[in-house]
């Protein structure tokens, strides 16, 4: 399946930001999860465009957005400015928008912090503390600072197992669906988990989402969890929690917390269901 991608640069400040553009129809902006850039979820993407403008972008810091100071971190609130920032340049129209994990976070701020920027978020599973009772919470800030900690101490190699048992995330593989494109654990990639591990783990640690606003947010949110992923783990129950806020029930999806780049055929179809009436 070919698919045209148009890759573009959006200066905001602090940074400029890489984007693609594939597809057309209802603009759906993608946040990935992790280390994970607008490469990733190809598969995804491709079974999405003849239905949908996608657009898929590198997180500040991560691969080809630059930072005009790289020592620098980043608050949840000022990811989602960017995303406002990028919405704005697109289009005049709510949009739809999936977030993963830490782009699930991303997507709540948007919603409380730029009214009218997204229409539907589907928040996949989101790492965020605040959305949990207090002593849950500082129990899972706690262990996101052990795996800094980790990383810092031992590196990658030792630090990954822990954030897939922190997150439920199957690394296996052998659910996966069949004749993926390859995820190569490359330079770039290693990179952007330096980036993750090192600021974006500070941010969510940090956040100060608020939970009342949520409630009151015009944005459609729509809490989902992998079926597979096993139901105890801190981003499942981030989902349930939010969900019990805004009075809904969650949202299942294929696969596990990753499921969009395990399953992207199953994905695609579940994001119509959820986006039909959007």
């Amino acid at each position: 399946m070919s698919v045209t991608t148009r890759a573009h640069a959006l200066t905001v400040p602090g940074a400029v930001l890489h984007y693609q553009v594939s597809g057309s129809g209802p603009l759906l902006l993608v946040s990935q999860s992790g280390e994970g850039d607008a490469d990733r979820g190809v598969d995804l993407v491709e079974r999405l465009t003849d239905s949908y403008t996608v657009v898929t972008y590198d997180r500040r810091g991560l691969s080809r957005s630059r930072l005009t100071d790289p020592g620098r971190g980043a608050s949840m609130a000022d990811h989602a400015d960017d995303v406002a920032r990028l919405l704005a340049e697109l289009t005049d129209a709510p949009a739809l928008m999936l977030g993963c994990s830490i782009g699930a976070v991303i997507g709540l701020h948007t919603a409380v912090r730029h009214p009218g920027a997204v229409g539907t978020l589907i928040a996949h599973e989101p790492v965020a503390p605040r959305l949990l009772a207090p002593a849950e919470r500082a129990l899972h800030q706690a262990e996101l600072t052990d795996i800094q900690e980790l990383y810092g101490r031992e590196g990658l190699r030792v630090a990954l197992p822990e954030i897939a048992r922190s997150l439920g995330i199957d690394t296996s593989g052998r659910n996966s669906e069949p004749d993926l494109t390859p995820e190569p654990f490359d330079a770039r990639r290693v990179a952007n988990f330096d980036r993750f591990i090192r600021h974006d783990l500070t941010a969510l640690v940090e956040d100060t989402l608020d939970p009342a606003g949520l409630r009151d947010t015009a944005t459609r949110i729509l809490p989902a969890v992998g079926g597979t992923t096993p139901p105890g783990v801190f981003d499942v129950r981030c989902a349930h929690a939010l969900a019990g806020l805004l009075g809904t029930g969650t949202y299942a999806m294929p696969g596990g917390h990753n499921g969009n780049t395990s399953h992207p055929r199953a994905w695609a179809a579940r994001l119509r269901e959820l986006l039909a009436d959007a």
